[in-house]
């Protein structure tokens, strides 16, 4: 006679089940907020800049009016800092991220608001649905401060640590120089090896600015002057940034008028309402086959 098997059926799981979170892209994340294309620039070209944030009524009346200042990135690409004095610096430029960068940004400064002064700053890299930076800031232009270094990281005498000083010569030696043209909003020059370029987000929406592209390069006004070329265009958030390439030689002051005056054709492309020529059309093909590849 066989024993009696004993019952083979699994213990029965009473921990709480978690919900998946699911991940949503938002093609264009920054939408709304009065300065769109400096929030997409400061993501996407600036190395070194800041700018101070106010937030909204509800959440100074919740945390108090505390100081918050947007970084494009900070020490090891954090996405928020905690100061000791209750300033919170949040990063644009981070490592996690979800497909929601205006969600991720909101949820690293509640995260850093609710945290303690000085404290570590646990930021989900998933956050799921909430607020975004449309809900929570009181919008308006961004007063950008460019910087030559990222000695605006750090506390007063910070930098006499010499682990905290090494850290912040490797940072340094990344940045490469980077000027915010005052001929167009959005639009930066910069100086890698062996070139300069401007670089310009443009604000509209994405056919229109790519039929006004085309007709100012059907008419051959496209570029900024002799001895400069139009490199190509990259998307970014939803926008266009067209580049150029500039002598390395010429000082970012030199482009100031060039952009000027191509902005002022651009303007007039963008405002003419008649269907592209076949030479336009050729054109906005020949734009299309030139997207630049992001970094």
């Amino acid at each position: 006679m066989s024993k009696r098997r004993k019952s083979q059926r699994p213990a029965v799981d009473t921990a709480p089940r978690r919900d998946k979170v699911r991940d949503v892209f938002v093609p264009r994340p920054f939408d709304g907020l009065v300065d769109e294309p400096e929030w997409i620039a400061l993501r996407e070209l600036v190395p070194a800049a800041s700018a101070p944030l106010r937030l909204a009524p509800a959440l100074v009346e919740e945390f108090g009016d505390r100081s918050v200042t947007l970084a494009t990135v900070l020490p090891m690409a954090a996405p928020a800092v905690s100061k000791p004095d209750g300033q919170v610096l949040i990063g644009l430029q981070r490592h996690q991220q979800s497909g929601d960068v205006s969600r991720d940004l909101a949820e690293a400064l509640l995260c850093a608001l609710r945290a303690e002064p000085g404290g570590q700053v646990s930021v989900p890299p998933l956050p799921g649905p909430g607020p975004r930076l449309q809900d929570i800031l009181a919008d308006g232009p961004l007063e950008i401060t460019m910087h030559d270094g990222f000695e605006f990281w750090l506390d007063p005498g910070a930098a006499d640590d010499p682990s905290v000083q090494a850290s912040l010569e490797r940072a340094n030696a990344a940045i490469y120089p980077t000027v915010r043209m005052t001929a167009a909003k959005a639009a930066y020059w910069c100086q890698v090896p062996e070139k300069a370029h401007v670089r310009w987000v443009l604000p509209d929406d994405e056919d229109a600015a790519l039929d006004a592209l085309a007709r100012l390069g059907a008419a051959g006004t496209l570029t900024l002057g002799e001895q400069t070329k139009f490199a190509g265009m990259f998307r970014a958030h939803g926008r266009l940034a067209p580049v150029w390439d500039l002598p390395e030689q010429a000082p970012a002051t030199d482009w100031e008028d060039p952009v000027a005056q191509f902005s002022k054709r651009y303007a007039e492309a963008l405002a003419a309402t008649e269907p592209l020529d076949a030479a336009g059309r050729r054109a906005r093909q020949g734009l299309l086959g030139r997207q630049l590849t992001l970094r």
